[in-house]
């Protein structure tokens, strides 16, 4: 099978097993705070993943819910980074931007190759590739607006001049990092090489193989501490049948490190296809000491396998300091959303987002590196 070939089967296979654990399921028992329904959309030549969405379901976490991403989440990251003395207009402009969301419907979104993560990976562009997946949307959800979200300049050029010919709105979203020779990275930076040499010093190291039925109800333990209590109740509440079942469809593989009772200290879900990976799930006992490094051991096992496997690596958001030292490359994130077919107060909403969003909160992200 010659190596596009492969790539194509990757994803193919991967959309399968997403759709045997998600279509027909309550989401709920596999992301806590999630309220959807899944289904995929054929474009004639794939099948993507799909989440539905009516709008109905108050306090989604945000990688199904517009709102809630452009709403409650953009405002607390905001708050978190910006100067302290900026914070009170930065509520109260989020307060009326939800208001604004709220009245114009934005949930009532169907977001195609959703894969209920932080970061959705992408298969190769092909012609008209957009185009094919509105036109089937359009036809199965006329009165849903239609996303992609997780799209940026560096890696999906072509889905985004696609979209923008077709008409949709580009609304930014995040500042991602990018990591594409991670080899040469590790050669040229002292940060990444001291990590490297860190992680491979470390006892009761856990690779994929080693994490047993035991180990998901402590995975979803760490992963809480961390994306839930320390950052936001925003981010998805991934369960523990969630962790074991796409473990156990492949989807995803853990690395990470016990202590001396073998527990679970730490761990890395990682998550890829057609040549680059991803991190959705990190997590760590957050009342450890910070001078233990879980997080740069977290981040080594990553680097580790995706030079051992030649992948790329999108390391989504946050720390971006820390990632930037080890060569990230930062890259504006979008969301591409086609609304031209729904009220002309919902494509209003949708303007004035992508307006703000580009005006206020892109300089927010390049300054303070977010």
């Amino acid at each position: 099978m010659n190596p596009s070939a492969r790539i194509e089967a990757e994803f193919a296979q991967c959309v399968e097993a997403f759709a045997r654990i998600h279509m027909g399921a309550d989401s709920r028992e596999l992301v806590a705070n999630l309220a959807t329904r899944a289904e995929v959309v054929d474009d004639g030549e794939r099948r993507y993943p799909v989440s539905v969405d009516d709008g109905d379901a108050a306090g989604n976490a945000w990688v199904c819910s517009p709102r809630t991403t452009y709403g409650d989440y953009a405002i607390e990251e905001a708050v978190r980074y910006a100067p302290s003395v900026v914070a009170p207009l930065l509520r109260a402009t989020g307060k009326g931007l939800d208001g604004l969301l709220r009245r114009a419907g934005i949930d009532r979104a169907v977001a195609i190759n959703n894969w209920w993560l932080s970061t959705n990976l992408y298969p190769r562009w092909r012609e008209r590739s957009v185009a094919r997946l509105l036109d089937r949307a359009l036809q199965r959800w006329p009165t849903h607006a239609v996303w992609l979200r997780s799209l940026n300049h560096s890696q999906h050029s072509n889905w985004l001049a696609e979209c923008e010919a077709l008409g949709f709105t580009l609304i930014p979203s995040r500042q991602v990092y990018l990591f594409g020779d991670v080899a040469e990275s590790a050669r040229q930076r002292h940060n990444l090489r001291t990590d490297l040499k860190l992680s491979g010093k470390q006892p009761r190291r856990v690779r994929d193989g080693d994490i047993g039925p035991d180990d998901y109800a402590r995975i979803a333990w760490l992963y809480g501490r961390l994306y839930m209590d320390k950052y936001s109740g925003c981010n998805p509440r991934y369960t523990e049948r969630f962790l074991r079942e796409w473990h156990r469809a492949g989807l995803l593989r853990f690395d990470g490190f016990r202590d001396e009772a073998g527990k679970l200290l730490c761990v890395a879900g990682v998550f890829g296809f057609g040549g680059t990976l991803t991190t959705p799930i990190v997590g760590y006992d957050t009342d450890q000491p910070q001078r233990m490094g879980l997080y740069r051991l977290l981040t080594a096992t990553t680097f580790e396998r995706a030079i051992a496997e030649g992948q790329a690596i999108n390391f989504s958001a946050g720390a971006a300091e820390f990632k930037r030292l080890r060569g990230g490359v930062p890259s504006i994130e979008y969301s591409a959303v086609y609304a031209k077919h729904l009220p002309r107060a919902t494509q209003r909403a949708l303007g004035a987002l992508s307006a703000i969003t580009r005006g206020v909160g892109v300089p927010i992200m390049r300054k303070y590196g977010l």
